[in-house]
């Protein structure tokens, strides 16, 4: 069986962790293949969008510490270099230039929580439990976590929540900004928001996502510099022309 899945519904592809039985927990051979599996999105011309879930009770319980940490006893430059090859395996979700969805219920633990914050959007189940547990057992927060959670929350919350190391129930991670909904069914919501937003203009789309990371790091001079550059190319678009001969009357 393999450890990660990647299935096509249309225009959509779904990205699955696929180890159940032990509630999806990251070892070099998921990580390698969750890896190869956002390679293969990335190449995808007619990819338009994506959903990450886990299979199983879990959306991901975190790393199997031993599996990929290896011997903790090596320097400590290469162990950064090991662990960035780590995170390496996930963090291609943020640059890919289609919309990305993660659809979390039961446990996203340590890891399983990074990889969740990776997606531009998180729909959680009323069982979901989103557990940055780093700090609790001695350990910094990595795989981005410190930074892709500022962006959601702001410093002084990202702060509270890492140093807490508490669980976050679905309620309150959609009241903080961490998560956008609460539903019955993550991923049923999940796939039916890749299916519209597959649907519009995938330029569009594109550029809307530049636009936001940029307007992240750059003032906003730059940032409207881009969205007017976008938006003067997006004018031309044939969506556009559409919609401009609708409201015409035309």
């Amino acid at each position: 069986m393999s450890q990660v899945t990647l299935e096509s519904q249309g225009d959509v592809r779904i990205l699955s962790l696929n180890s159940p039985e032990r509630l999806n927990a990251l070892d070099w051979p998921t990580l390698d293949a969750i890896k190869a599996a956002i390679a293969d999105i990335a190449e995808d011309r007619d990819a338009r969008a994506v959903v990450v879930t886990g299979a199983g009770r879990a959306f991901c319980a975190g790393a199997n510490l031993e599996n990929v940490f290896g011997d903790r006893t090596r320097p400590i430059r290469v162990l950064r270099d090991h662990l960035k090859a780590l995170y390496e395996s996930f963090l291609g979700l943020v640059d890919l230039p289609i919309p990305t969805i993660a659809a979390v219920h039961g446990p996203a633990v340590g890891a399983g929580f990074s990889i969740a914050l990776t997606c531009d959007v998180i729909i959680v189940g009323p069982d979901a439990s989103l557990a940055p547990t780093f700090s609790s057992i001695g350990l910094h927060p990595g795989g981005g976590c410190t930074w892709l959670l500022n962006q959601r929350v702001g410093p002084a919350q990202t702060k509270q929540i890492l140093f807490s190391a508490k669980a976050i129930g679905p309620e309150r991670a959609v009241a903080l900004g961490i998560a956008q909904e609460l539903v019955d069914d993550p991923l049923e919501r999940a796939l039916a928001l890749a299916k519209d937003w597959a649907g519009k203009s995938p330029t569009v789309i594109r550029d809307i996502k530049s636009s936001v990371a940029l307007a992240i790091k750059s003032p906003l001079e730059e940032s409207v510099d881009f969205e007017a550059l976008a938006q003067a190319d997006s004018l031309r678009s044939a969506e556009f022309e559409m919609f401009t001969a609708r409201f015409n009357g035309n």
